[in-house]
């Protein structure tokens, strides 16, 4: 008799838990999206400005000088003395190349001044000031 109720109910497919399944890879997926900004620079606190416009250069260089007037050269550690050196090397043959400044805002104008006055040492190099819009 037994047999015989357990044939009389319909199979069943329960799709609650493929439903969690899909919502938890939607997310992951979104999540993972998020991050996928690609940072030439340190992380550092730009100075607002509104006349600032976004230039398209095929090679680009990035000097940081954060808070602490620490700087870096394509996310590495340098010097002022070596920045001459190190942005001629990776210019080398090519004609054009952006040096983008990333400064802190609370760094010292002077500090920046003596960045720029390095970088435009380097034939080819021109020289670009990373801002945000306010």
């Amino acid at each position: 008799m037994r047999l015989q109720d357990e044939s009389e109910i319909p199979p069943q497919i329960n799709i609650v838990p493929m439903i969690d399944v899909i919502f938890a890879i939607l997310t992951f997926f979104i999540m993972s999206t998020l991050f996928l900004t690609r940072s030439e620079g340190l992380p550092v606190n730009l100075p607002k400005a509104a006349t600032s416009k976004a230039q398209q250069v095929p090679t680009k260089i990035t000097i940081t000088v954060d808070a602490q007037g620490k700087i870096s050269l394509n996310r590495k550690p340098t010097t002022v003395d070596a920045l001459t050196e190190q942005v001629r090397a990776l210019v080398g043959s090519k004609q054009q190349a952006v040096v983008i400044i990333n400064a802190d805002e609370k760094v010292g104008h002077g500090q920046v001044v003596a960045v720029m006055d390095r970088v435009r040492r380097v034939e080819g190099a021109r020289l670009a000031i990373a801002t945000q819009k306010p």
